[in-house]
């Protein structure tokens, strides 16, 4: 788990359009990463 302050590791994923997107791509710029829970699920 990473803690506040802490340097996030470097991942990839695919965009909206298949793309491959790296965390590294966006150095030096505020990300934000939002996961929400699956369809149709309480959360």
């Amino acid at each position: 788990m990473l803690n506040e302050q802490d340097i996030a590791p470097d991942f990839e994923l695919l965009n909206d359009q298949d793309n491959s997107v790296k965390l590294s791509h966006f150095k030096g710029k505020w990300v934000v990463l939002y996961f929400f829970p699956k369809a149709m699920t309480g959360g």
